[in-house]
């Protein structure tokens, strides 16, 4: 390529250089606000702040009371289990639900829009909601034991050994439609072709989907789990609208920890304790994605 080609081509840096403007007050934000504030979060975590933030540093204090503490361990044991099984059975029934989709059903739009409106809804609707349909008085028990089954029993959230299992049918409820959207996106991006291929091969369709379709969108699973993970990790409104974290501290999750020691309890060291774990975990999944992302793409 000549000299004079070489002239002509234009800076990487001015390419696009409208759209760098505009997006300058985005960039902003991000770094002043979220990564700023991230890092004063860790900053004084380190600290033996109470009522207001002081800069009076008692090293790995804050996270050896937060580790011993039985609520937040508690906390833990409900998120994990609660995360495992909101992955596993929004992605299952998601995709389900978008393979059956994907067969040109007739009211498809009625269909998804249904499935989609409850993700519409915020999670203090979808929590009072499912506090009234889950009530032992006048929800699901009350009327099953109306119709004559006195002795039937299903009162999740007054349970404490079951009430995180009744919070996580509220969180399948709002979250699988916008799974069962974003994998009817993949599942119709798939070539014809394929499908005709594998008709014309004898392969069952289950075997299609399992060794074919399911690999071709891996992508789209991979920014699905990604996006149903970091809900999972923040989830806080749900446990408040139903259960306000009880019995006891039986439906306890990380955010509400969180939020009770630095607005209730004036300990902001030990809130921002626990903020640092939370992030540490996101970060724990987003690095992962971003590399998956984009690290491949680079090679490539």
């Amino acid at each position: 390529m000549t000299a004079h080609a070489h002239a002509k081509r234009p800076n990487q840096l001015f390419r696009n250089l409208t759209a760098k403007i505009a997006s300058i007050p985005m960039i902003l934000i991000a770094v002043g606000i979220f990564l700023g504030g991230s890092i004063w979060t860790v900053v004084y975590s380190f600290t033996s702040s109470r009522l207001l933030p002081r800069a009076t540093f008692v090293g790995l204090d804050q996270f050896e009371r937060l580790w011993a503490s039985s609520r937040w361990i508690i906390s833990i044991q409900n998120l994990a289990i609660y995360g495992i099984l909101s992955l596993i059975f929004s992605m299952v029934i998601g995709f389900v639900l978008a393979a059956l989709m994907d067969q040109k059903i007739r009211f498809e739009n009625a269909f998804r829009t249904i499935f989609l409106y409850p993700f519409a809804l915020s999670f203090i609707v979808t929590g009072l909601v499912w506090q009234w349909i889950l009530n032992p008085e006048f929800g699901i028990q009350g009327i099953v034991r109306s119709l004559g089954w006195t002795s039937f029993t299903f009162d999740p959230l007054y349970n404490a050994d079951i009430v995180i299992y009744g919070i996580l049918i509220a969180g399948l409820w709002q979250g699988t439609g916008l799974v069962m959207c974003l994998m009817l996106a993949g599942l119709r991006g798939i070539d014809e072709d394929i499908w005709k291929a594998a008709r014309v091969d004898g392969i069952p369709m289950w075997r299609t989907y399992l060794f074919i379709v399911i690999p071709m969108i891996r992508p789209v699973f991979i920014t699905t789990l990604v996006i149903i993970a970091s809900g999972i990790v923040k989830v806080y409104d749900l446990v408040v609208a139903q259960t306000s974290g009880g019995p006891g501290n039986a439906s306890e999750v990380p955010a509400k920890y969180v939020y009770d020691y630095m607005f209730q309890a004036q300990n902001l060291g030990q809130g921002f304790a626990a903020s640092t774990m939370m992030l540490l975990t996101v970060a724990i999944i987003i690095i992962p994605w971003a590399y998956l992302e984009f690290g491949g793409k680079k090679r490539g």
